[in-house]
């Protein structure tokens, strides 16, 4: 019963919400933190970018080691997982200032490198081209709905700052149990065969235009994603403010319903979509879409509530909607021996832009405020898109 594609996929998917609960713990309780650690703004930047940074240097070892394509994924993905789980327990536990929080969550960034790729991995192994589209846009929703779970923590339980960051770790921690007893790798990418190392791979690919074509439409979408995500309650805040003089404790469960519901939603019908009309379709409609949200959200800034509700539900939809595409693109293009390797390369590259826009957009908020903060980001979608329907346009894909 476990074995079939379906139940796989799905334990797959609830591993990822689990395990990337850790993720954006931090960042969801960032104003608790600086009003208890008193740091400024540019400070509490770290405590995401250095989950980033982890990420981008756990996912550099994995490619140079192929650890994806010669290691046993699931019980990758539990180890990693049990490993985030403690450095963000930890933090829970006995931090009480950046100095100790920073390395926690850098570390934290470098297990989650074996989480995510390797969940990619794990699905496409049990989903067949004509339908990947839509499995790895289930997965890249479960990440979607994992990384926006604190939120809903912070924002329902009315936790502290510390039970927040204590239950995020619990769920990790639950995610590798269901890794290490129920997934498996499934039957598309020849499992149980051990590849000879090739870390150069990860390079080699660029050389070919499909892959490296992808690769480009992925990074311009990373360019946009993270820090969006990483942002979107500050806007919020801001334009509260400005519209009405005072705070709103609904923003954490606007930003969850964005990030969230919203994103989830579009992963969904991204997936559909890509297998539907086609993977550059999906890819470039997506992604005008978020770039049309980007360039209008000085607009929506002291828009009345419903409008800010109908750009976040929009901009959270699209903006993660294209995320699988890539990934089921780059696992048809690239050599069927080093798939792991190759979306944990692309994600490495991606998540190392997402420091650059997350450390930006807040320098450019201070500099012209927050109506405005969100057109740099912008150039993303643009260039993802002319690189997809390049893409599209291509004779073979072979």
């Amino acid at each position: 019963m476990m074995s079939r594609p379906g139940i796989q996929r799905a334990l797959i998917a609830a591993v990822q919400v689990l395990s990337l609960a850790v993720w954006f713990s931090a960042s969801a309780v960032v104003p608790a933190l600086r009003e208890s650690w008193q740091i400024s703004a540019t400070a509490s930047v770290w405590l995401t970018a250095s989950v980033q940074l982890g990420f981008v240097a756990g996912a550099i070892t994995s490619t140079v080691l192929n650890l994806a394509d010669r290691m046993r994924p699931h019980l990758l993905t539990a180890g990693s997982a049990t490993l985030a789980a403690a450095c963000t327990g930890i933090f829970a536990l006995t931090v009480d200032g950046l100095a100790a929080a920073i390395p926690l969550r850098f570390l934290t960034g470098v297990f989650l490198a074996g989480v995510y790729p390797v969940g990619m991995k794990l699905t496409g192994s049990w989903a067949p081209p004509a339908r990947r589209g839509l499995a790895f846009g289930v997965m890249i929703g479960a990440l979607t709905l994992g990384s926006a779970l604190p939120h809903l923590i912070g924002g329902l339980g009315d936790l502290p700052w510390r039970g927040v960051m204590g239950t995020a770790a619990g769920c990790a921690l639950l995610g590798a149990v269901v890794a290490v007893a129920l997934v498996r790798e499934g039957p598309q990418f020849a499992p149980g065969t051990s590849p000879r190392p090739y870390p150069r791979y990860a390079l080699a690919m660029f050389r070919q235009r499909a892959p490296r074509l992808v690769n480009l439409g992925y990074f311009g979408h990373m360019w946009e994603l993270y820090a969006l995500w990483t942002w979107l309650p500050s806007f919020l805040i801001a334009g509260t403010a400005a519209r009405t003089g005072r705070d709103d404790a609904s923003v954490s469960l606007l930003a969850f319903l964005a990030i969230g519901i919203a994103g989830v939603a579009g992963c969904l019908v991204g997936g559909w979509a890509a297998d539907r009309f086609g993977r550059p379709r999906a890819a470039v409609t997506a992604l005008v879409v978020s770039g049309a949200c980007c360039l209008a959200s000085p607009l929506f800034f002291t828009a009345p509530p419903g409008a800010v509700v109908l750009l976040g539900v929009v901009w959270g939809a699209a903006v993660i909607a294209d995320s699988g595409v890539f990934s089921t693109a780059l696992s048809e293009v690239a050599d069927k021996r080093y798939v792991g390797t190759a979306l944990t390369a692309q994600t490495a590259i991606g998540f190392a832009l997402t420091v650059v826009t997350i450390q930006l957009v807040p320098v450019l908020a201070d500099a012209v405020g927050w109506r405005w903060a969100f057109l740099l980001l912008a150039p993303g979608p643009l260039v993802g898109a002319l690189a997809m329907r390049a893409f599209g346009h291509q004779p073979s894909r072979a």
